[in-house]
C-alpha cells in the first residue's frame, strides 16, 4: 500500500457552497473507501455535531458514509474500522492539541503510511506537514508539540495570499513565511491558494486545480509553482 493523501487549501473557493469546489478532487479517493471517519477537533466555536452535519451535507453527492470520531467511545478503534480519514479546518493549534490528547498522532501517521486515504482541508491540511509552525491561526491553546503528521516532509501554508489591505501595516503572508525560512532555511514551505490542493500518491505529489502555488526556502522567496505541476521532488 502507498500513501494516498489529499490536502485542500480550504473548504470553499469564493462564494461556492461548502466543499463543492473540492468534489472533483475528493471523488477519486472514495471509489473504494466508503466508510470515512471525520475528525472535527479544529472546530472550536462550532459543535462537533453541527460540524459533522455540514460535512455530510457538503459531500452528500458522494457514495460514502461519514461518521465523526467524537461519536465513538474508542477513537483508536474508530480509526481502525474506517476506510478513510477526513480532517476539517478551524484552529490548527486546537486540532493538534486534541490529537495529542487522545494519542492519535502516531495512529494516524501509521494508518496513512499503510495506505488508508486521508483528506484534509485548511487546518486538516496544515497538520500533514512536518509541523504546524506555518499555520495562519492564533495559538489559542498549546499542544504538547508543534510536530505534526509528516505526511508531507515540508511545511504547508493553506489559504495562501499575499494580499495587502490598503492602510494595513501588518506583515504580509510572504513576510511571515520569510521569517520562518530565516530560522529554518533548509525546510521548504509551500503556500497553496484557495481552490487548489496537493495530492500525494506514493512518491508522486501533484498540485491540483487551476491556481499556482508558491515555494519558500532559504533565499528562495515566493517562487511561483505552476498549476498542475509535479512537486514530487519535494518528497
Amino acid at each position: 500500500m502507498t500513501i494516498n493523501a489529499l490536502m485542500l487549501s480550504a473548504s470553499k473557493e469564493g462564494n461556492t457552497p461548502y466543499l463543492s469546489h473540492a468534489l472533483p478532487f475528493i471523488q477519486p479517493l472514495t471509489t473504494t473507501a466508503k466508510r470515512w471517519l471525520f475528525i472535527p477537533f479544529a472546530g472550536v466555536s462550532l459543535s462537533y455535531d453541527d460540524y459533522l452535519e455540514r460535512v455530510q451535507k457538503g459531500l452528500g453527492s458522494l457514495d460514502i458514509d461519514i461518521g465523526s470520531i467524537h461519536q465513538f467511545g474508542d477513537p483508536h478503534q474508530a480509526l481502525a474500522q474506517a476506510d478513510g480519514i477526513m480532517v476539517g479546518g478551524g484552529n490548527t493549534f486546537h486540532l493538534l492539541h486534541e490529537l495529542y490528547r487522545y494519542d492519535l498522532v502516531d495512529t494516524i501517521k501509521q494508518a496513512v503510511a499503510s495506505g488508508k486515504p486521508y483528506i484534509g482541508w485548511s487546518a486538516g491540511s496544515n497538520i500533514t506537514g512536518q509541523s504546524i509552525r506555518t499555520t495562519n491561526d492564533m495559538p489559542i491553546i498549546e499542544p504538547p508539540s508543534f510536530n505534526a503528521l509528516n505526511i508531507l516532509p515540508f511545511q504547508l501554508n493553506p489559504h495562501y495570499t499575499n494580499y495587502v489591505q490598503a492602510g494595513h501595516n501588518g506583515e504580509t503572508r510572504a513576510q511571515r513565511l520569510k521569517e520562518f525560512t530565516c530560522v529554518a532555511p533548509d525546510t521548504p514551505v509551500v503556500g497553496i491558494q484557495e481552490g487548489s490542493a496537493l495530492w500525494r500518491r506514493g512518491d508522486t505529489l501533484t498540485l491540483m486545480g487551476t491556481k499556482e502555488a508558491f515555494l519558500f526556502k532559504g533565499e528562495l522567496q515566493e517562487i511561483p509553482l505552476p498549476a498542475g505541476c509535479d512537486l514530487s521532488h519535494l518528497l
